[in-house]
């Protein structure tokens, strides 16, 4: 009997706890779910592929059956390689179902051997993206309800960076 593997793909940049939310029930629905970081996508992002790889290392390390890559390819290419049957996809609102469904549908057709399931995160993620996270930390606001403190802690250096390469270079 083959074993049921699940792809969980996205920028995680960083990631978030509805990130984690999915991963902690998506988990359960395979006997083996990878978390794969789109390396190369359009998005521009905050941390390294690197950095979001160790970043989400660090937060699943409690998880059996789970483990963290990188991909730089089409996703469905990237699928078919790790021979997973499924994409797990996590939905907040309603403005990401519809992105989520075309993208579905030109997945199945590029291999309708391949199935994308859709999990909800839990309510009270569902206000939290990426994009909301980067804009409190960069004001230094409370990031508690949305990230580990983890991650927090590297948002908090990665805007301090920032500020401080902005200061040095404005003095220059």
């Amino acid at each position: 009997m083959s074993k049921h593997i699940g792809v969980y793909p996205g920028t995680f940049d960083p990631i978030t706890r509805g990130h984690l939310d999915i991963i902690e029930r998506g988990f359960k629905l395979f006997d083996e779910l990878i978390i794969a970081v789109a390396h190369g996508h359009s998005k521009a992002t905050l941390f390294s592929a690197q950095e979001r790889l160790a970043l989400i290392r660090s937060e699943i390390k409690g998880y059996k059956n789970v483990r963290v890559e990188s991909f730089d390819s089409l996703l469905i290419d990237y699928v078919k390689k790790k021979k997973a049957s499924t994409v797990l996809r996590g939905l907040r609102v309603i403005s990401d179902f519809e992105y989520e469904f075309q993208m579905a549908l030109i997945n199945r057709k590029l291999a309708p051997q391949i199935e994308t399931v859709f999990m909800m995160t839990a309510e009270s993620f569902a206000p939290v993206s990426s994009r909301f996270i980067k804009e409190i930390a960069r004001l230094g606001g409370d990031l508690s309800a949305f990230v580990t403190p983890a991650v927090a802690k590297k948002l908090k250096e990665k805007y301090r960076a920032q500020k401080k390469n902005k200061q040095c270079g404005a003095s220059e």
